[in-house]
């Protein structure tokens, strides 16, 4: 059991680099595609392609307001990874390897960007109209995916190592 564990924790970590590389991707690849926060590529009638660089929290939220504010949350969002590192090395179903791994990948791919630019790429843009849901990207979609798997879990199998 142990040695399946330990597998499935490597399988997650493998999981959370492909998560961090497919994100760093995608959004090297729509910023040179767009290169300006004015282009955006119409996909269907409601989602578009747009460049938007958020120096903010989720959605955008205080941004611009606090110079600190990038470097707080690179340093705490890493010390969130750091604790969910903690708890994967001792989790003991795969699901909640799988959700920690998934959380992990996203957070390190936003991580990166902070580092890397002093600001998250964000892309996708689903709207309603003229009213606009805030832009995110794959990063953002893992963390919440990850998250949903915990819930799920939690719910399913009350008694697991969550």
């Amino acid at each position: 059991m142990k040695y399946a564990l330990r597998h499935a924790r490597i399988r997650g970590l493998i999981f959370a680099a492909a998560i961090v590389a497919v994100d760093q991707y995608s959004k090297k690849f729509f910023a040179e595609t767009l290169q300006s926060h004015d282009a955006a590529m119409a996909i269907l009638p409601f989602f578009n392609i747009q460049l938007v660089l958020n120096r903010g929290i989720s959605f955008g939220m205080l941004a611009g307001t606090m110079s600190w504010l990038p470097l707080f949350l690179t340093l705490g969002t890493s010390l969130i990874v750091l604790l969910l590192a903690l708890w994967l090395a001792r989790a003991q179903e795969r699901f909640v390897i799988l959700g920690l791994s998934v959380i992990i990948g996203g957070a390190l791919g936003n991580i990166t960007d902070r580092i890397r630019y002093g600001f998250v790429i964000d892309f996708l843009d689903f709207h309603l109209g003229s009213h606009h849901w805030p832009a995110f990207n794959i990063a953002d979609i893992a963390v919440f995916m990850g998250v949903v798997i915990l819930v799920l879990m939690s719910i399913v199998r009350p008694n697991t190592d969550l």
